[in-house]
C-alpha cells in the first residue's frame, strides 16, 4: 500500500515505526508463502522504505542549514545598515564634498557632503561643478585636466587647489571598481600649514623644473657641485665643450673643465665672496679657449656657467685687422679721404688727402678742427677767396648737422676742379671725399672731340652700319646702312622704330632677314647673342649682316656687300665638287680594276704553284728562280687587290665584322709567325711584349690580324738592317692597346697628317715602300671596332703605331669614316 509523507519530523518517524511493524509481519507472511511474485513484491517495498528513510534524513539537515543561513544574514543586513549610517554621517560632514560619477554610465555626477562657506565654494551643484568661476585659473584647468585623466585612463591625482578668497582645499581623485570619486577637504590651520607647504613645494619643484630644462637647452656649459667641489651635474653644452657625449658615456663622470689653478683661484675669491667672475684662458679637449666664468659658491655646494668667448674675440680681432687693412687700404687710394668725429676733430687721413692740398705732417697730427683746416687751406690760398667766407664755410659744415650726404664743387686757384663728397656717420662726425676731377673732365672733352671723329668715320664706312635702342628704335645710322637697302633718307633717321624699317625693306625686295632681326632686338632673350648671317636682295646683290648686342639694352647691325667674294667662294665650290667627283671616279676605277685584276692573279699564282710542284715537268735553276720571282710579285699584287676590295667594302658600308673572344697571347704569337720569313730575309728581329695583355678580347679575329700584319709589314718596311721590331699589348682602364714600334728615321712632319690617306709611300725614308694601302686598312678597320689609332715619332726616337681597341667591341656594321 502506498505511504503518504507528512510534514514534521516526529511524524515521519511515527510513519516509519508503522512501516517497520508491517515489514516484521510482511516478513513473517513471506515465510510462509515465498512465491515469485511475493518475492518482487517484497523487494520494492525494501527499496521504497530505504529511500523513505533516507529523504527525511536529509530534509532534517537541510532545514538546519536554512536557518542558520536566515540568521547569518539579517546579522550583515545589520550590520551594512550600520555602516551605511556611519558613511552617510561621514559624507554629510561639513568639512568635505565628494563628486562621484558611475563608470558604466554617462550619466550626471553626483554630489555627497558640503564645504565650509568660508573657503569660496559654492553649495548649489552646477555652480560647484563649474571650477573655473570659484577656483584659480591654473587650479581649476589643472583639475580639469587630472578629472578627465581620471575618469578616462584611471589616472589618480592628489593636488591642491586655491579658491578665489585665497583658501586652499585638498583634492583627491581615486578610481573604485564602480565609480570614479573626487574629495574635496577643507584644511584646518594646521593642515592648511601643511597643505601651504606642499603647495610652496610644489612650485619649487616646478620652478626647479624649469631651471633644469633651461639648462639642459641652454647653449652655456652649466655645472653643479656638492660640498666637496666633485661635480654632480652638467648640462649638455658642458659635454660638447669637454668633448664627452653623455647619452653615449652616462656611466663615465664628468670631465673637468677646469684645470687646478683655475679651481684654486675661485676657492680663494669664494673665500671672501659668494659671487665671482673671471675670464681666463683654458685647453679644453685640446684647443684653447677664452671663457668667461661665473662661478657661486654656498655652503650646501657650488655652481657655475661659462661663455665662450673664443669665436669672439677672435672676431674683434679680426675687426681691428679689418679696421687696419681698412686704413691700410684708404691710404693706398688715389682718392683723397679725411674723417673727422663727431668733435669735428681730425681722425684719419690718408696719403692722397695730404698730397692733394700740400699738407705738412705735424699739422694734420696734431688732429685739427675741421674749421681750422678750413682757415688753414684759405690762408695758403690753397682754397679759392670766396665773396662771404664765413657763410660759404657755415655751408660746408652743415653736413654734421645733415642725414644725408652732401656734395660741393671747388675751383682751386691753380686750375683744379675738385668734387667734395660730405658722408655724414651713424655715431656723429663726417667723411670727407675729396675726388680731383680736373684730368676727368680734361678725358670728357676729349672723349667729344672722339665721339665726333668717330661719327665722322660712320658716315664715310663702306660698310652699313645701323644701332637700334632697347625699345628697337633706331639710334644711329650711316649712310651706307640707307644706300646699300636702297631705303628713303627720311625713314632712316633717329627715333624711327625698327618695324618701319622692315617693312620698307621688304617691299623693295621681299624676303629679308628683317623680320629674325625684328624678333633679336625687340625680344627678351636673355642669352643676347651675336648673330650673322647672309641675304640676296632683288638687285642681285648679297649682303652679309652681324647683329652684336651692345651694353644698356642695345644692338648693332652691320651689313656688308659680299657679292664679289660670295661669287669667288660659289666657283670654288664648284671646282672643289668637281674635283670630289674625280677623286670618287679614280675610286671607282681602281676598285674596278681591282676586281677585274683579282681572277687573273689568282690564275696566275696557281699556275705558277703548279710549274713550281715540278708536276709539268722539271724546271732549270734559273727557271725556278723566275717561277719564284712570278709567285713573290703574283702574292704582292693579290694582297694589293685585296686590301683595295676591302677597302672598297668598307667605303661601301658591307663590311660586317665578325665578334668574339679572342686569345690575345695566341694572336700576338700568330702575327709574329707570320712576318717572321719576312724579317728573316731582312735582317730584322721581332720582340713580343704581353705582360701587361688582357687573356681575351672581345673583337673580330681576323680583322685584327690583319691589322697586326699590316702594321708589322709597314715596320719592316722602313725599319734598319740589324733592328729589331717590337709589338706589345697592354690593357688600359677600359681598353686594349696594340703597339708596333721600329727603330727607322721617323715620319716627315709634314707628310705625318697624311700618313693615313691612301696610296701614301712617301711618308719615311726607310728601305722599302708598299702599295700605301696598309696604314688606310689598319685605321678603316680600327674604327669600325669603335676604336682609334695615332702615330709617334721622332727623328732619334723610331716610330710607334697604336691601336686602341675598346675593351669590348659592339659589332658595329657602319664604314669607319
Amino acid at each position: 500500500m502506498p505511504l503518504r509523507i507528512c510534514g514534521g519530523g516526529f511524524a515521519m518517524g511515527g510513519a516509519a515505526l508503522m512501516v517497520l511493524a508491517t515489514t516484521k509481519q510482511a516478513e513473517a507472511a513471506i515465510l510462509v508463502d515465498l512465491s515469485t511474485a511475493n518475492v518482487i513484491m517484497t523487494a520494492i517495498l525494501a527499496g521504497v522504505l530505504g529511500a523513505a528513510f533516507l529523504l527525511t534524513f536529509w530534509m532534517i539537515r537541510e532545514r538546519g542549514r536554512a536557518d542558520a543561513l536566515n540568521e547569518e544574514l539579517r546579522n550583515r543586513v545589520s550590520d551594512l545598515a550600520s555602516a551605511l549610517q556611519r558613511n552617510e554621517s561621514l559624507l554629510n560632514l561639513r568639512d568635505q564634498r565628494l563628486v562621484i560619477w558611475a563608470r558604466q554610465e554617462e550619466g550626471r555626477a553626483e554630489l555627497v557632503g558640503h564645504l565650509p562657506p568660508d573657503c569660496g565654494a559654492p553649495h548649489e551643484r552646477s555652480a560647484f561643478l563649474a571650477f573655473g568661476r570659484w577656483l584659480t585659473g591654473r587650479t581649476a584647468a589643472e583639475l580639469e585636466t587630472a578629472i578627465i585623466a581620471l575618469r578616462d585612463n584611471g589616472e589618480p591625482f592628489d593636488m591642491i587647489a586655491a579658491s578665489r578668497n585665497g583658501t586652499l582645499i585638498e583634492v583627491i581623485g581615486r578610481l573604485t571598481p564602480h565609480h570614479s570619486i573626487v574629495r574635496f577637504l577643507s584644511v584646518s590651520a594646521m593642515r592648511a600649514e601643511h597643505v601651504a607647504l606642499k603647495a610652496e613645494h610644489d612650485e619649487t619643484r616646478k620652478s626647479l623644473h624649469l631651471l633644469q630644462e633651461l639648462a639642459e637647452a641652454a647653449p652655456l656649459p652649466v655645472w653643479m657641485r656638492d660640498g666637496d667641489g666633485t661635480l654632480v651635474y652638467v648640462n649638455p653644452a658642458y659635454g660638447r665643450l669637454t668633448g664627452l657625449d653623455r647619452e653615449k658615456n652616462s656611466a663615465e663622470p664628468p670631465v673637468e673643465l677646469l684645470d687646478n689653478a683655475a679651481l684654486e683661484m675661485f676657492n680663494r675669491r669664494h673665500g671672501a665672496e659668494t659671487r665671482t667672475r673671471q675670464e681666463m684662458g683654458l685647453v679644453v679637449a685640446g684647443d684653447k679657449r677664452q671663457l668667461d666664468i661665473t662661478s657661486v659658491r654656498t655652503a650646501e655646494g657650488g655652481a657655475g656657467l661659462a661663455v665662450d668667448r673664443t669665436e669672439t674675440l677672435a672676431l674683434r680681432d679680426e675687426l681691428e685687422r679689418m679696421a687696419q687693412s681698412h686704413a691700410l687700404t684708404l691710404d693706398r687710394l688715389s682718392t683723397a679721404i679725411a674723417i673727422f668725429d663727431r668733435d669735428e676733430k681730425l681722425r684719419f687721413y690718408n696719403q692722397a688727402f695730404q698730397s692733394l692740398f700740400g699738407m705738412d705732417t705735424p699739422f694734420l697730427e696734431s688732429a685739427p678742427s675741421n674749421t681750422l683746416l678750413l682757415d688753414r687751406l684759405r690762408q695758403e690760398r690753397v682754397l679759392a677767396e670766396q665773396p662771404e667766407w664765413r657763410r660759404w664755410k657755415d655751408n660746408i659744415l652743415s653736413a654734421y648737422r645733415a642725414i644725408e650726404s652732401q656734395e660741393h664743387w671747388w675751383h682751386l686757384p691753380d686750375g683744379r676742379t675738385i668734387r667734395v663728397i660730405a658722408n655724414p656717420q651713424p655715431k656723429g662726425g663726417v667723411t670727407w671725399i675729396f675726388e680731383n676731377l680736373t684730368e676727368q673732365m680734361a678725358l670728357q672733352s676729349r672723349y667729344t672731340q672722339a665721339m665726333r671723329v668717330q661719327g665722322e668715320t660712320l658716315e664715310n664706312l663702306a660698310e652699313g652700319v645701323v644701332v637700334f635702342g632697347p625699345d628697337g628704335k633706331i639710334r644711329l645710322a650711316n649712310p651706307a646702312f640707307t644706300s646699300l637697302w636702297s631705303l628713303p633718307a627720311d625713314l632712316v633717321k633717329e627715333g624711327v622704330h625698327i618695324s618701319a624699317v622692315r617693312a620698307a625693306a621688304d617691299a623693295e625686295h621681299g624676303e629679308t632677314p628683317w623680320a629674325d632681326l625684328l624678333s633679336l632686338v625687340t625680344g627678351f632673350d636673355e642669352s643676347r647673342s651675336t648673330r650673322q648671317g647672309t641675304t640676296e636682295l632683288s638687285d642681285g646683290m648679297i649682303l652679309g649682316w652681324t647683329a652684336a648686342p651692345l651694353p644698356a639694352g642695345q644692338f648693332m647691325v652691320t651689313f656688308v656687300d659680299q657679292t664679289d667674294s660670295v661669287r669667288v667662294a660659289r666657283a670654288l665650290k664648284d671646282k672643289n665638287e668637281a674635283l670630289q667627283r674625280a677623286d670618287q671616279l679614280k675610286n671607282d676605277f681602281v676598285q674596278h680594276v681591282s676586281y677585274e685584276l683579282r681572277s687573273p692573279l689568282t690564275n696566275i699564282i696557281g699556275f705558277t704553284d703548279l710549274l713550281a710542284t715540278g708536276m709539268a715537268g722539271p724546271l732549270t735553276e734559273m727557271q725556278g728562280e723566275y717561277i719564284d720571282h712570278i709567285s713573290t710579285s703574283s702574292a704582292t699584287l693579290l694582297t694589293i687587290v685585296n686590301d683595295i676590295l676591302d677597302l672598297a667594302t668598307v667605303d661601301a658600308g658591307m663590311m660586317q665584322l665578325e665578334i668574339e673572344e679572342v686569345d690575345v697571347p695566341a694572336l700576338l704569337e700568330q702575327s709574329g709567325t707570320a712576318i717572321a720569313p719576312r724579317l728573316d730575309e731582312d735582317d730584322l728581329g721581332l720582340v713580343i711584349v704581353s705582360n701587361h695583355a688582357p687573356a681575351q678580347i672581345n673583337a673580330d679575329p681576323e680583322r685584327l690580324r690583319q691589322v697586326l700584319q699590316n702594321l708589322l709589314s709597314n715596320a719592316a718596311n722602313h725599319a734598319p738592317a740589324g733592328s729589331t721590331i717590337e709589338l706589345s699589348c697592354r690593357q688600359t682602364s677600359n681598353a686594349v692597346e696594340f703597339s708596333v714600334h721600329d727603330d727607322g728615321p721617323g715620319v716627315d712632319p709634314a707628310v705625318l697628317a697624311h700618313v693615313f690617306k691612301r696610296f701614301q709611300t712617301g711618308g719615311r725614308a726607310g728601305q722599302k715602300h708598299g702599295a700605301g694601302l696598309g696604314l688606310a686598312i689598319v685605321k678603316s678597320l680600327v674604327e669600325l671596332h669603335d676604336g682609334e689609332v695615332r702615330v709617334e715619332t721622332g727623328p732619334e726616337q723610331g716610330t710607334t703605331v697604336t691601336c686602341r681597341l675598346p675593351y669590348s667591341a659592339s659589332g658595329l656594321t657602319h664604314a669607319a669614316e
